[in-house]
């Protein structure tokens, strides 16, 4: 039985808004995620605050989506300080193929047992 599945890979950077920076930011400060791996630039820095902001959207910036879906069509997120410009922009850069049976011990058909 194939058990595989796809995710997006994915880039956050931090690019300006309408207003100046509040926080730390610094325009093309980020990450890429790569299935549950944050991954960060040599040296990389990113608010802990911003971040745990992101985090409940990347796992659904990371599946296929329909097409008509916002979760497909938007991609800049607001810095959750009211004050700060700051802007994420997350792009989906590329497709990685996960195999179910690597990512957990359950099993795809667990009425089958």
């Amino acid at each position: 039985m194939n058990d595989s599945f796809e995710l997006y890979d994915l880039r956050v950077e931090v690019v300006p808004g309408d207003k100046p920076y509040v926080c730390s930011h610094h325009t093309g400060q980020g990450f890429d995620v790569e299935g549950e791996n944050l991954i960060f630039p040599e040296g990389g820095r990113f608010s802990l605050y911003s971040l745990s902001a992101l985090l409940p959207l990347l796992p659904a910036k990371q599946r296929m989506t329909h097409a008509n879906d916002w979760m497909t069509t938007d991609g800049l997120i607001a810095c959750p300080d009211p004050y700060c410009g700051a802007l994420f922009k997350i792009t989906r850069t590329g497709i990685r193929t996960f195999k179910h049976s690597d990512c957990t011990v359950v099993p795809l058909n667990p009425a089958a047992e």
